[in-house]
């Protein structure tokens, strides 16, 4: 289906959805409507009373956010309107799917990429561990070293500086470096990379394989990662580096492929009890964080923009696409030259519901992109996630892109990076639906 056509199911299933609930209920759906933003607003707010308080405050507001949606469905059920909202969601569901998937660019360009000679000696580092056993669930041990690459597989029972292996490989004469593990590993060594300004291959052999999905590599099957050693080609991406310390080496740093947190989740990984009971470990810390009874006191600084106190701050090597605050998703590209920032800031349930309908128009979010962002607290110390590594660093903490830092090597032939669907935006959708003729086969410009 054309993306004119899609627009126009958008728009379709839109008015069919308004038609249901103004036919079905008349001058009731108004009623409909409120009810359902008021009890959305209810769950809202008792979650977030949950989330800051503890004894039978949180009691309370347990039973605040179970009550709140059952009693709006009883209300459309008595009211014999139950199936009308429900059909009215699904339509409107649908519009929003639909519009969003019409907006997508057919034509957006993916990350320039050039043909490169095959390495003569290629070094690899591979974490067993990693990913539950990938490493040996797909012979990537076996199948690199019959490609004629050096591996090094990491011993389980001993900790190693994978930074100080990579540094030796090249010494020795390494051509092309390489980790399957964790994003973490992943970081380290790429810094390496960049570094001697040698080529860094990604093996999608860890947990989440972030970094790996956001290079357009094959999450499921890390073995094909391999086909970069033969038939490969080179990107030019970014790379984050943390400076901690009022007198941190400018030349120096933490390299971050995906992120950097600071705030609450990264406070909350930080204690001892979080890897024996999450979700106990988070309710019981969240209260007294959310609220700045406990933790550091955040300052953010990026060119003229300044967070004071925010609750949590995401710093990443290059921006999350938009509708993805919580840089759990995609990347649009990884060379954009910019850091993307995020920052959270929520003081009352209000401005969490406010947050939630509003998306990154919210208050409490701000979304903005830099090349350099400094964060800095009322500790000498501050806890830092950096691609899923807990750290303790000296404040402030600098953290600025090198854009184009590292080479890395990919399967020519990969999965890629799919066109993610853009926020919903009924203007566009409607104008889209409306071009006729050839303007609408792809040269608008909506």
């Amino acid at each position: 289906m054309s993306r004119r056509w899609t627009a126009r199911l958008a728009l379709g299933a839109g008015t069919a959805a308004l038609l249901v609930l103004v036919i079905s209920a008349g001058f009731g759906s108004v009623v409909l409507v409120g009810v359902g933003v008021g009890g959305l607003a209810l769950t809202v707010a008792g979650v977030w009373w949950m989330l800051t308080h503890t004894g039978w405050i949180r009691v309370l507001a347990v039973l605040l956010v179970v009550a709140a949606p059952l009693t709006v469905l009883v209300l459309y059920a008595i009211a014999d309107l139950l199936w009308v909202v429900l059909v009215s969601l699904g339509l409107w569901a649908l519009a929003v799917s639909a519009g969003r998937a019409a907006l997508v660019e057919d034509t957006s360009p993916g990350m320039p990429e050039r043909s490169v000679n095959r390495a003569e000696h290629p070094f690899l580092i591979m974490n067993p561990r990693s990913g539950g056993g990938k490493v040996e669930k797909f012979q990537l041990v076996e199948r690199a070293r019959a490609l004629g690459a050096e591996v090094v597989v990491l011993d389980p029972a001993h900790r190693q500086d994978v930074a100080e292996l990579a540094h030796r490989a090249v010494r020795r004469g390494a051509d092309l470096l390489g980790v399957a593990g964790g994003d973490g590993t992943q970081a380290l060594v790429a810094g390496v990379a960049a570094e001697h300004d040698v080529p860094f291959m990604v093996i999608s052999a860890g947990t989440r394989n972030h970094f790996a999905m956001d290079l357009g590599l094959d999450r499921q099957d890390p073995s094909t990662c391999l086909e970069a050693l033969t038939d490969g080609v080179e990107l030019r991406i970014d790379l984050g580096y943390l400076h901690a310390g009022r007198s941190a080496d400018p030349s120096a740093g933490r390299v971050f492929v995906n992120n950097a947190s600071f705030g609450v989740y990264a406070a909350v990984v930080q204690s001892p009890a979080y890897r024996d009971d999450k979700a106990r470990t988070i309710l019981e810390m969240l209260p007294d964080l959310l609220t700045h009874q406990s933790g550091a006191r955040l300052s953010v600084r990026t060119g003229a923009l300044t967070l004071d106190a925010p609750q949590a701050v995401l710093v990443s090597n290059n921006p999350y696409r938009p509708g993805d605050s919580a840089g759990l998703g995609r990347r649009e590209r990884l060379d954009s030259g910019d850091l993307g920032v995020l920052g959270v800031e929520v003081g009352s349930a209000a401005q969490a519901t406010q947050l939630l309908l509003r998306g990154r128009q919210g208050r409490g979010l701000t979304a903005v992109t830099a090349r350099e962002v400094v964060v800095d607290a009322d500790a000498r110390e501050i806890p830092v996630g950096v691609d899923g590594e807990a750290l303790l660093l000296p404040t402030p903490v600098r953290c600025r892109l090198a854009a184009g830092a590292l080479r890395v090597r990919v399967p020519r032939r990969r999965p890629g990076v799919p066109h993610s669907a853009p926020p919903m935006d009924w203007h566009r959708v409607r104008r889209l639906a409306l071009t006729m003729g050839r303007v609408a086969a792809g040269r608008d410009t909506v």
